[in-house]
């Protein structure tokens, strides 16, 4: 992937924009759990940086998806994963299908409005029995007249206690299940909606929810292409979601790596710097190294994907490797820290609880390579 000075500048621009706005908060907003999301949302959308590659009529900069990689990218600077969490999942996650496949009416009511920072969004797929089996969601919108009901819950919503409205996968026929689920559009604020907090181990700024459908009445208007498309529309998203957290981990653990060979040049034990120690500086030089090869995974792919290449493979290579290598970084890079590594307000420790959901939200590590192994013709045949 070619970075060009429109790139670089866009880069600029975010981390300028995390280092003022959201750096100095980080601390309040990990302790209450909970981010300002509509406020910092309008000053991105006031920035333009909320629909860098959605169409110009709906307030968005008609970018190719590269820019939002550089934004991912640049995102890293945060120092807590929450934030950006969130932000990536209003811009990359809860959107793409409706931008790319929903009624012009559809896009107006909810597109723009998100793409200037007055709404937020958020992806309903998870379940309380499940995650990353999609097709076995549960929830159910039944038609009715010119409406759709809906009954069910969604589980690990992130946004979900701020979101005005959510990107819903629900079952609307009777048929196979990957033939029988929709996309629709859901306003948070309909009668039969209600939320519950999740409490989580890392990324506590980001607000996750439990969200609850008890004949929630939706017009049918809301529904994102065609009944029936829903499973293959998720699947759509799922590709930007993977690249999205490959890109937003890089900068991280760069940050990581940055951080303790200051520590461990400074730290002294047995009469020189714990740096000195071959161990750890081949150590540091290996995890940098692990770093470089998913940059250039997720670039590569990234380059596909706008080409028009169908990337699901080095999707699912990057998202593995992400979570497993933001694991690896952290924990790594903590023992250097000894003890001060296993304080609360460590900047490790921080990365090492939120880093962990890596593994596990966007399809877990072991729905990744069973993605990779089907695309390699490597799964065992049915009944063997």
């Amino acid at each position: 992937m070619q970075f060009t000075t429109e790139h670089r500048a866009l880069s600029d621009t975010v981390v300028k924009f995390v280092e003022n706005e959201l750096n100095p908060h980080v601390p309040a907003w990990e302790k209450t759990e909970q981010f300002p999301a509509h406020e910092v949302f309008k000053k991105l959308g006031d920035l333009g940086l909320l629909g860098l590659k959605y169409p110009q009529e709906y307030g968005g900069a008609a970018l190719d998806f590269s820019y939002s990689m550089v934004m991912a990218e640049a995102l890293g600077a945060c120092d807590c994963g929450g934030v950006p969490m969130a932000i990536g999942v209003h811009t990359d996650m809860c959107t793409p299908a409706l931008a790319r496949f929903g009624s012009d009416a559809l896009r107006r009511e909810f597109l723009a409005p998100s793409i200037a920072g007055e709404l937020v969004g958020c992806l309903g797929v998870s379940e309380p029995g499940g995650g990353s089996d999609v097709a076995a969601v549960r929830t159910r919108a039944r038609g009715e007249g010119g409406d759709y009901v809906i009954n069910g819950t969604k589980m690990w919503i992130t946004n979900g206690m701020q979101a005005d409205w959510c990107c819903l996968l629900a079952n609307t026929s009777d048929g196979p299940v990957h033939k029988n689920k929709s996309l629709i559009i859901v306003s948070l604020d309909a009668a039969g909606v209600s939320r519950q907090k999740i409490h989580k181990i890392g990324m506590a700024s980001s607000d996750t929810a439990q969200l609850f459908f008890d004949d929630v009445r939706v017009p049918k208007r809301n529904l994102i292409g065609q009944e029936g498309m829903g499973f293959t529309f998720q699947m759509l998203q799922f590709q930007e979601e993977r690249l999205w957290g490959a890109a937003s981990s890089l900068r991280t653990m760069d940050r990581l790596i940055d951080r303790t060979i200051e520590y461990t040049r400074e730290r002294k034990a047995f009469g020189k710097s714990v740096l000195d120690n071959q161990v750890v500086h081949f150590r540091l030089a290996e995890l940098r190294t692990e770093v470089e090869a998913l940059r250039a995974l997720t670039h590569s792919a990234v380059e596909l994907y706008v080409s028009g290449k169908d990337v699901t493979r080095l999707a699912s290579m990057a998202k593995l490797k992400c979570g497993r290598l933001s694991r690896e970084v952290a924990d790594s890079c903590l023992q250097y820290w000894g003890g001060m590594g296993y304080t609360w307000d460590n900047p490790i420790s921080q990365a090492y609880r939120d880093g962990r959901l890596v593994s596990i939200g966007g399809g877990a590590d072991e729905v990744m390579l069973s993605i990779i192994c089907k695309l390699e013709g490597t799964l065992p045949k049915a009944g063997s």
